[in-house]
């Protein structure tokens, strides 16, 4: 049967969540013929007694290529079934379907108003995935497929459709989308975007840009010794690795795209009693933490002291639809600008809490924590990472203060009642992380750790 061979197929795949548990039962909620050799199923999986639905276009051939091999599900009926994300002979249809407004048994695909699609280029996955599955088409178009289903619309279309419409800077474009009813509810599988084919990734350009600062030649026989004191040491002001004129764009990019989300989306504001319930929350986590990763004992004073000036917040708080997952991995630098990607929020959080209304410095708090992790991330079991700390500390300090004031010229409000907001939600998220590096990287432990000091926000 072709459940069977999808409950022992997807397992396999890294995009598949329910790893290490088994699988009780495998079913087909919708099976709908697309053309021929290629149909598109939503297959129930429970695991425990939950259920988790995902999305599979499946492809059926007599015979496989070897081109498609590694996307093979299995045999049956005496043909081979595999996962036709991956065949770019049937991935054509996706295209053409958006461009055309096509609706099979269900599943409609549709293009943003106005948008012209170009329906020639050939697909090719994208392979560093985790949790969706991406195609490119050409050097045009990007279409993310989401594997696992959530009912309703996507934060990332809700989000990026409206921003279009306001001729909103700093998003890529979108051109289509694909979508179907799950319980009843309008529920999006795929988005197309414009593919950014010659921008560079947030993350691999600070990571360049510490390199460069760690590498410089010290006065020593060898890069990496220790050296006697340099009477004019080098800083991250006068070294190849300075990061801090993109930290600046960043920051004001940031706070123009949260400008408009608060333009394009409903308002609110937190009050007092609210904030101090707030702080409570973190505090809840933090004792919770502290049970799992002991190293945070040592700085729970200071980490205390920060919750409790939530406490002295007398003013309403401002509160708007933000990104909610923001790091440099989520960014990408155009030769002309900053474009922010990946509106979904934060993975594994139910799609209410994605969509729900917070404090914009959330997201600023997201980036600060990543400049850290940028600064860091080399040092993790680095034999001479003792004497390089204070150039990290120098290459997070200088771009965290560039990132902020980018993000105050853009626009953005960070001073006043909203400083211990930001303090406290940078080292709730410092708490959350030492904890996944605790179960995860513990050789990573002190990159969030280092967030512990009488640094201001």
């Amino acid at each position: 049967m072709l459940e069977q061979l999808l409950a022992a197929w997807l397992p396999q795949q890294r995009w598949f969540g329910g790893k290490g548990r088994p699988i009780d039962s495998v079913s087909v909620d919708a099976d709908v013929e697309l053309g021929p050799g290629l149909r598109h199923l939503i297959v129930a999986v429970w695991q425990d007694g939950s259920r988790d639905r995902y999305q599979l276009f499946l492809g059926v051939r007599d015979e496989l290529p070897d081109r498609l091999s590694h996307a093979l599900i299995g045999i049956y009926r005496d043909k081979y079934h595999y996962d036709a994300a991956h065949d770019a002979d049937r991935t054509s249809w996706l295209l053409t379907g958006m461009a055309h407004g096509t609706t099979a048994e269900g599943l409609r695909l549709r293009h943003t108003p106005g948008a012209a699609i170009d329906t020639s280029p050939r697909s090719l996955v994208l392979g560093a995935e985790q949790s969706n599955t991406s195609l490119v088409y050409g050097d045009a178009y990007i279409c993310k497929l989401f594997r696992r289903l959530i009912p309703g619309v996507n934060p990332e279309l809700e989000i990026v459709s409206a921003l279009a419409a306001r001729n909103a800077p700093h998003i890529a474009q979108p051109y289509g989308w694909i979508e179907t009813d799950l319980d009843g509810t309008p529920t999006t599988l795929a988005i197309m975007q414009e593919f950014l084919s010659t921008a560079n990734d947030g993350w691999a350009l600070a990571l360049a840009s510490v390199r460069d600062y760690y590498g410089i030649p010290d006065p020593a026989p060898a890069p990496w010794e220790t050296a006697p004191a340099d009477p004019n040491p080098v800083t991250a002001a006068n070294a190849g690795g300075d990061f801090s004129a993109e930290a600046h764009r960043l920051g004001a990019a940031t706070a123009r795209i949260h400008v408009e989300l608060a333009r394009a989306f409903p308002t609110a504001t937190v009050q007092p009693p609210e904030i101090k319930r707030m702080a409570e929350e973190f505090r809840r986590r933090l004792g919770r933490a502290m049970a799992e990763a002991p190293q945070l004992r040592e700085h729970a004073e200071e980490i205390e002291t920060v919750f409790q000036r939530l406490d002295e917040v007398s003013v309403d708080v401002p509160i708007q639809r933000v990104h909610g997952d923001y790091h440099l991995g989520q960014v990408m630098r155009t030769t002309t600008e900053w474009i922010i990607l990946d509106f979904e929020g934060e993975p594994g959080q139910p799609l209410g809490e994605r969509k729900a209304l917070s404090s914009p410095l959330r997201d600023v708090a997201g980036m600060l924590r990543s400049f850290d992790y940028a600064a860091r991330h080399l040092l993790a079991g680095h034999p001479e990472a003792g004497r390089l700390e204070p150039r990290a500390a120098d290459w997070s300090a200088r771009n965290r203060a560039a990132f902020l004031d980018g993000y105050a010229e853009g626009g953005g409000q960070i001073g006043g009642a909203q400083e211990p907001l930001l303090r406290a939600f940078e080292l709730g998220k410092a708490v959350y992380e030492v904890v996944y590096e605790a179960r995860n990287r513990p050789a990573w432990i002190s990159i969030p750790l280092a967030a512990f000091g009488a640094r201001p926000a």
